[in-house]
């Protein structure tokens, strides 16, 4: 399997065969890192992960997955660049891919990264923009098959803001993969048609399903695994909470939901997640809606602590996994 040179800005771009492939490498790659294998192949390059939103899982996992490949990093945080103020993001691009071997990209707009793949030459991953989030689809289909042993045919339902980035990339991911995708969402908050669309057309060549419902009892019966992500996507306003748990509240994954589930069912989250009050926003929340919705009192919004707390949560599995995944990513389009 050839990758070399290949961005990764959405998982559109990518066949099946090629996300089966990445994640049996990452999956080779996890088990020589336990077992305590060097592999320095790419000593000698060097990437820049440049960030217009904080994060933890992301950051940490492409410095570590690129000083595990002998490769140097540069990170540019949220004010560390000029780009989109006083240089442009096509300029940026040029500069950058002239001084390094590939370019992360964790932002706002998709546009941003289209632009940073066509024009600085080298590998560049988005990770994460508004739209899509390829690389912890990455981490979490290799989750699901450690799991499942297989993805064709497994039942995934994701509740929430299904138009956001995990809810657009989950859909394609298991579109992909021959996966069976539910998004459980308000009929407002759904992906945009022509999305659906062109995963329908991928689901007639893989034997995937896709289907969206606005009643979780009825799209979680026989699930193998529940999904959820937070209800308000970094940058949207702190009002935008009010608007969000009127609509997001009943989607809650829940002792009761899980259990709607099948007995091996899993639950998944990209993280961070809102699940009790050890957070400065979630005391907030708690303080100024939790009398009016029982679901959010105790700082708990997109799933309850119990749950995230359970045998059944692989939360940091899929965490960790990130690591593994990205690794595989950059060893494969930046390998000699």
């Amino acid at each position: 399997m050839n990758l070399k040179n290949r961005s990764l800005l959405t998982l559109l771009d990518y066949t099946p065969k090629e996300i089966k492939y990445l994640i049996s490498l990452a999956k080779k790659l996890k088990k020589e890192k336990r077992k305590g294998k060097i592999n320095k192949s790419l000593f000698g390059k060097n990437i820049v992960i440049l960030f217009q939103k904080d994060s933890t899982r992301t950051r940490c996992a492409f410095e570590v997955a690129a000083m595990d490949l002998g490769i140097g990093v540069t990170y540019i945080g949220p004010t560390g660049s000029q780009m989109g103020k006083k240089e442009s993001v096509k300029d940026t691009a040029r500069v950058l891919g002239r001084m390094y071997d590939g370019i992360e990209f964790r932002g706002y707009l998709q546009s941003d990264v289209e632009i940073l793949g066509k024009y600085s030459n080298v590998p560049v991953w988005n990770g994460l923009t508004d739209t899509y989030h390829p690389t912890q689809i990455l981490a979490d289909l290799l989750t699901i098959k450690e799991k499942f042993k297989k993805l064709e045919g497994i039942k995934l339902v994701y509740l929430g803001d299904a138009r956001n980035n995990m809810g657009n990339s989950l859909m394609i991911g298991c579109a992909k993969m021959g996966m069976h995708f539910v998004g459980c969402a308000p009929k407002g908050l759904w992906p945009s048609p022509d999305l659906i669309n062109t995963c329908q057309d991928i689901a007639k060549e893989t034997g995937a399903i896709i289907e969206f419902m606005d009643k979780p009892l009825e799209a979680t019966k026989d699930a193998d695994v529940l999904y959820s992500d937070v209800w308000v996507s970094m940058g949207e306003p702190k009002e935008v909470w009010k608007e969000r748990i009127q609509l997001l509240h009943p989607y809650q994954i829940n002792k009761k939901l899980i259990g709607n589930a099948k007995e091996n069912a899993i639950f998944m989250h990209c993280l961070p997640a809102f699940h009790g009050m050890d957070t400065v926003l979630g005391k907030e929340i708690a303080a100024e809606f939790g009398s009016f919705y029982q679901e959010v009192k105790n700082g708990e919004m997109e799933v309850t602590d119990e749950v995230l707390e359970s045998s059944q949560s692989v939360v940091f599995d899929e965490a960790e996994n990130r690591m593994h995944t990205i690794k595989a990513v950059i060893l494969s389009t930046m390998g000699k």
